[in-house]
């Protein structure tokens, strides 16, 4: 495994919020690699990253979040 990433590096790196971060795991548009079975931490990798500069790319072009759960899933 690459770089690994906490939620809130994930914030730092992207832009978003925490809150928002958590929104789009419980949508199911992005996944966490993996999780701390001591701290509860999720983790997560480049390709989490690369996902939510897509996602916020197409927020911007004023794309529905179903809309990009939809092209997402449809490319994996």
């Amino acid at each position: 495994m690459g770089t690994v990433y906490l939620l809130k590096d994930l914030a730092q790196l992207s832009g978003l919020s925490i809150d928002t971060i958590k929104y789009y795991l419980k949508l199911r548009l992005i996944k966490e690699v993996d999780r701390s079975p001591s701290t509860n931490f999720r983790y997560f990798d480049d390709s989490t990253v690369k996902q939510l500069v897509k996602i916020r790319q197409m927020r911007k072009n004023n794309v529905s979040l179903m809309k990009i759960k939809d092209t997402l899933d449809g490319q994996t």
